[in-house]
């Protein structure tokens, strides 16, 4: 009995903590949209009070659903105002909207797949019930069932027989999210974004389907997929300042990595010929409309292939995952059309410069040469850059924003390219390409470098440089290049950006818009 009074205490203590806090002012979000509703809160919160003093169950544990709405908006397409369908159905769902009128009650519920008008009558449910229906609140969950039927306005309708309350909401709903100054406010909260903004989780569940189909389009193709380490002790594969953390049981500093590109490869001297992973990345660096510190990447692996193999493979695979996703090769982002359809461009870098930027640059310009070329047309580059640094300076300045429809830049500087495999007709010159679309770099590929000897080098030359993400990721693998002294077979790799490539296919201008749950500043 004395537990008893103590569990009854620690709840009511529980209750007045949740009940303090919801009426405070001390985040912004309450400031936004909770401030003006005090008092409508403070009577919710009382009436939640008297709820539980009632001995009522709040919060059930499971609901048996037998359909959901769409799939009864897709069975009675035809039904005429006044008709009426004696099946039962159970659903469930989260109240939207409620419009009482004396002994019958309108209410709007929303499930994952769409929303449906509920009917509940007094006549049907019972005095009872009905007064226990009409304390239900906007954003409380409930489970229903009854038969279906069209209003006299002609809006397919659930004439309820039973409900319940599943789980009850507290707080109060914003009712014009979008209206709210605070942007950022959607991504913290992303829960209630998707609540009163249901149009924003068709970008989530494109999201999925875009994955679905990297999956399908790659297994069909031969690869296999595969999990690498995210946790490293030498961060490898790309330039990027890294995060670091510490093992304690071996006492060992760890990093999060920043590609998975080295051990994928390490797999395709152990033998495996196509391999592929959609990885989690991570790079402590700024955050923008287009980078987020975590994201996704896709990388994959073919033995026996060069950066020519990758290109025409990166763009059946492009293809193939918009007709999945979207059913069309046609996009819009930012404002422009692209279209994914035909033969996509392939231009190498020096000639994308003169082509779209009007500049005649190459590796035959002195290295003064080229510095005073970027100074006389605005572009801030370093000293210690070398030419290829200046010459890619360039390349991003003049040419990166025009390049709106899908194209292949490809055969990159040497010294920008520290894993790829040296072009053949050009020393200065590697086998690679970045895919742009949108004025965005979407992939990265290349023939790998499989000659330890030369990797050896280019590490070495990381090692040395001024720049700190290329002296942190140019640190020498040992293992890596014991697995390559092994033996490596011509392989071509790339990576693409998943996020990007989301924002790509959902007209997304933000990265922001297609991450679930991006990181933000803490709130003060």
């Amino acid at each position: 009995m004395n537990d008893k009074k103590e569990s009854n205490s620690d709840i009511s203590n529980a209750d007045n903590e949740i009940s303090a806090r919801l009426m405070s002012s001390e985040n912004e979000y309450l400031l936004e949209f909770e401030e003006p509703l005090a008092e409508p809160l403070k009577k919710k919160l009382e009436k939640v009070k008297e709820f539980k003093k009632d001995g009522k169950n709040l919060y059930k544990s499971r609901f048996e659903k037998n359909t959901d709405i769409a799939n009864i908006k897709a069975n009675y397409p035809d039904l005429k105002a006044g008709d009426r369908d004696e099946t039962i159905f159970k659903i469930a769902g989260r109240i939207m909207n409620l419009r009482r009128h004396g002994k019958a009650t309108f209410a709007d519920i929303r499930d994952f797949t769409d929303k449906i008008q509920l009917y509940v009558s007094q006549r049907e449910v019972g005095e009872k019930m009905y007064e226990e229906f009409l304390n239900m609140d906007i954003g409380d969950w409930i489970g229903v069932e009854g038969n279906v039927f069209v209003t006299h306005t002609g809006e397919l309708s659930i004439n309820v027989l039973k409900f319940e309350l599943l789980s009850k909401s507290i707080r109060i709903l914003p009712e014009k999210w979008h209206g709210l100054k605070d942007i950022e406010i959607r991504y913290r909260q992303r829960y209630l974004d998707f609540i009163v903004n249901p149009e924003v989780k068709k970008i989530f569940l494109t999201r999925i389907k875009i994955m679905d189909a990297i999956r399908e389009f790659l297994n069909g193709h031969g690869f296999s997929e595969v999990e690498t380490p995210m946790l490293q002790l030498i961060p490898g594969g790309a330039a990027a300042r890294p995060f670091i953390t510490h093992h304690n049981a071996l006492d060992i500093d760890l990093y999060l990595r920043i590609a998975p590109e080295l051990y994928l490869k390490r797999l395709i001297v152990g033998g495996f010929e196509k391999v592929f992973e959609l990885n989690r990345n991570f790079r402590n660096e700024g955050i923008s409309y287009k980078h987020n510190p975590e994201f996704t990447m896709l990388e994959f692996y073919q033995a026996y292939a060069d950066y020519n193999d990758m290109m025409d493979l990166t763009e059946e695979l492009i293809k193939f995952v918009s007709m999945r996703s979207t059913g069309k090769l046609i996009t819009t982002y930012k404002g422009n059309e692209i279209n994914l359809d035909g033969e996509w461009e392939k231009i190498t870098m020096l000639d994308a410069i003169y082509k779209f930027g009007g500049v005649r640059v190459s590796f035959d310009n002195t290295i003064g040469e080229l510095f005073l070329k970027a100074k006389e047309l605005e572009i801030d580059v370093d000293e210690s850059m070398g030419k290829g640094k200046i010459i890619n300076k360039i390349f991003e300045t003049l040419v990166e924003p025009e390049l709106i429809q899908p194209t292949f830049i490809k055969d990159y500087p040497i010294d920008i390219s520290p894993l790829a495999k040296k072009h053949p007709e050009n020393e200065n010159l590697v086998e690679r390409f970045e895919l742009f679309i949108g004025g965005e770099e979407i992939a990265n590929a290349f023939s790998e470098l499989i000659d330890p000897a030369e990797q050896l080098l280019r590490f070495k030359s990381q090692v040395k440089s001024k720049f700190e993400e290329e002296r942190i990721t140019g640190r020498i693998d040992i293992d890596y290049l014991k697995a390559l002294e092994y033996g490596m077979p011509p392989t071509g790799g790339e990576g693409i950006g998943v996020d990007r490539l989301v924002m790509l296919l959902t007209s997304s201008n933000s990265i922001r818009d297609v991450i679930l749950f991006p990181l933000l500043r803490p709130e003060s």
